[in-house]
């Protein structure tokens, strides 16, 4: 018999960009007169890899449990004391010289750790030359202490240089009283505060009804065929690096900031992050990225100062690591 393929009642397919189950899209006209039904593949690939971040804080051992709202910490301090911003009060060549210590007190004492007896090296910062004497009177509430050199040549430069001061031993004559006074740990007491991340999937029932199997590998080995809660275990996902970048870009609200007052009567108040730790109280590069071997030379040198220099992380973006690899 002649004729056309009848307008009515047609086709009722509408392709849609993604897999997602609507009316317009559901495949429910298996006439053959219909073109429209496509070949599937049935496994979602994997095109930007692993996607996720996590892992980072536990590669550098900065995790551990808390379930307070406040955490408290302590740091050993220096074991052996040097100051490195002194000046003596003395004119080239004198046997004796008054020293003024202006580098931060004794912490909770408000007082220099230098006591009388002990011998020290005094070095001038510019590398002009250092002397040796031993500590004859301390004034601990002014930060000042004498000193006897040992040179029968004097203290070496005058008034206006910036010295290091290193305590190295003792002396006292036979006879003697003991030492007087003594050094307490030196305990530095830190403290963090927690913050609440949240986020959300929804689904609904209908939606949970329409299965449409796909193969996927997710990315903590798994793999199987799975649907809606494709999306949902992504959500679990984001939500791990959420957590993970937080702890390591995290800053703490400023007093009179804007984050402080949108947050109502509590506020928000933020948290220290690796970086904001490693920012105020680490060891940070300047100028660019080290190109010379020199700068190199730098960098290797503060981090021997720290000591424990196994116990460091150098942080670096693919530019950095280029150039580390090119020197």
């Amino acid at each position: 018999m002649a004729g056309a393929v009848q307008a009515t009642p047609g086709f009722a397919l509408q392709p849609s960009a993604e897999q997602v189950p609507l009316s317009t899209n559901y495949i429910n006209n298996f006439d053959f007169l219909n073109q429209y039904l496509p070949d599937t593949y049935e496994k979602e690939f994997e095109r930007y890899g692993n996607r996720t971040i996590a892992s980072f804080l536990r590669l550098v051992g900065a995790e551990m449990p808390s379930n307070s709202d406040l955490i408290k910490w302590a740091e050993q301090g220096r074991l052996h004391t040097k100051y490195s911003n002194c000046a003596s009060g003395a004119a080239a060549a004198a046997d004796t010289a008054t020293i003024t210590v202006s580098d931060a007190l004794v912490p909770g004492t408000g007082s220099i750790a230098i006591r009388v007896g002990q011998t020290v090296v005094i070095s001038d910062n510019a590398g002009s030359g250092m002397n040796k004497g031993i500590v004859t009177s301390v004034n601990t509430g002014a930060g000042t202490f004498d000193v006897a050199y040992y040179e029968a040549a004097g203290q070496v430069g005058g008034t206006g240089l910036t010295r290091t001061v290193f305590i190295y031993g003792s002396e006292f004559k036979k006879g003697t009283s003991g030492m007087v006074g003594s050094l307490e740990a030196d305990d530095v007491i830190f403290d963090n505060s927690p913050i609440i991340i949240k986020d959300k999937y929804a689904v609904s029932g209908s939606d949970m009804a329409q299965i449409g199997w796909v193969e996927v590998t997710t990315e903590n080995g798994a793999s199987g065929y799975l649907w809606y809660l494709k999306s949902e275990h992504e959500t679990r996902l984001r939500f791990d690096d959420y957590l993970e970048t937080a702890m390591i870009e995290a800053v703490p609200a400023e007093a009179a900031s804007g984050a402080i007052a949108a947050g109502g009567d509590v506020g928000n108040k933020g948290s220290e992050g690796i970086f904001y730790a490693v920012e105020n109280r680490g060891n940070v590069w300047g100028g660019g990225n080290p190109a010379a071997l020199a700068d190199f030379d730098a960098v290797i040198s503060r981090l021997d100062k720290q000591g424990s220099i196994e116990e460091n992380v150098i942080f670096v973006d693919r530019e950095f690591s280029f150039d580390i690899d090119d020197m």
